[in-house]
Parts: C-alpha cells; structure tokens; sequence
C-alpha cells in the first residue's frame, strides 16, 4: 500500500486540465514545468497527467518534462499517467491511473508490467462512481481511490455534472476500508474540510488546484 507523505492531514491530488493540443510544443511544456514545480513546492503530493486525446509519443514529451523538474526539484510528489502504462514505464513515472471500466487492466497486471520493465512498484489509482466500482477496487488492491463527482460543477452559472453529495462519499469511504480515498468534483479550499469529516483521506481535482 502507497504510504504518502502528507501535508496537514490532508493528501492532495492535482490533475492536469487536458487542453495540451495533439503536437505538443515548447510553450506546452513550459506551462507544465511551471505548473508541476508550482505544485510540488506547495507539497501536492500526487499529480496525475490526465491528458486522454494525446497520442502516445506526445504524451510521452509532457511525461518526461514533469519527471524531469521532479527531478531537479528532488520533490518527493509522484507523478503517474492517466491510463497509459507504456507511457508511464517509457518515462519512469511513479505509477497510472486507471478507470473503473470492466476491460481496464488491473493494479496488479500494472504492477507486474512495472517489474518486467526493472521498474520500482509503481502507485496504482482507480476512479470510482458507485460501490460495486470501490469494491471491485479495493479487491484488486488499488493503492488509492478517487471518487465522485462529489459536488455539482457549474459554468458561467449553467450545470454541467450533478454532484452525489458527501452522503455518498462517506458510504464510498466505508465500502473502500483500507483504500484510501480521494475527494473529486467541485473540491474548493472551502469545502475540503467537509470531505475529509466524511472519511476521504484527501481530495483531488483540476481546477482545485490551478
């Protein structure tokens, strides 16, 4: 099981905002850079790549950049990939995120796919929207959870995705057990707190943290 280091009782987990265009450029990689040293010098703990219409070789260019100021940082944060193994192995990141689909692989055929390539035993997330998706998570021994949406997202006053409420969450902390659980959707500064009172270890999001 991960054993992160934590930051005011709290795990934080930022998540990159998808908008890196299919040819990646200097300027992207310079605004990932800045925003990885940003958030390692706050003491995020995790940070997941989530940029799901790259292609690999792209993604591979903004994988390496943030490893790479990781690096120079000596940050202890980890960085993993959203659902790519072969990306995160090629650029030695710390671990991949993965969804709670049916045909997704599991945390320990990423684990042993981590071990071919002579790699340490990578962190293993799954995203989680019911019980059935934590149970099947927690049997498969995912080092973390992060479920929702929590909370509703809205845009310029109009809603986009409802929220479950922290009801739901705390029923999602009880089902996980030992698995730590991560707060997503609508997470503020202002509604952490609550989160955690529910059972979350901690909280995750995109723009919670930019």
């Amino acid at each position: 099981m991960y054993s992160p280091r934590y930051t005011g009782g709290m795990l934080r987990c930022a998540i990159t905002d998808g908008t890196a265009s299919r040819f990646v450029n200097a300027v992207q990689i310079h605004r990932l850079r800045n925003r990885v040293q940003r958030w390692a010098a706050d003491g995020i703990e995790l940070i997941q790549l989530r940029e799901k219409d790259l292609e690999a070789g792209a993604l591979f260019q903004l994988a390496e950049a943030a490893m790479q100021m990781l690096r120079e940082m000596q940050s202890p944060a980890k960085l993993f990939i959203n659902g790519r193994a072969d990306v995160a192995i090629a650029a030695r990141a710390h671990g991949v995120h993965l969804t709670s689909r049916a045909d997704e692989l599991t945390p320990q055929q990423i684990r042993e796919l981590y071990m071919h390539g002579g790699m340490p035993t990578p962190i293993v997330s799954i995203s989680c929207h019911t019980p059935a998706d934590i149970a099947r998570a927690r049997h498969n021994a995912a080092d973390f959870i992060l479920f929702g949406p929590v909370f509703e997202k809205r845009v310029d006053g109009e809603l986009v995705t409802e929220g479950v409420g922290l009801e739901a969450l705390s029923l999602a902390c009880a089902v996980a057990q030992q698995v730590p659980v991560l707060a997503l959707g609508g997470i503020t500064a202002q509604n952490s707190a609550v989160c955690l009172a529910a059972g979350a270890m901690g909280v995750a999001g995109i723009r919670t943290f930019l």
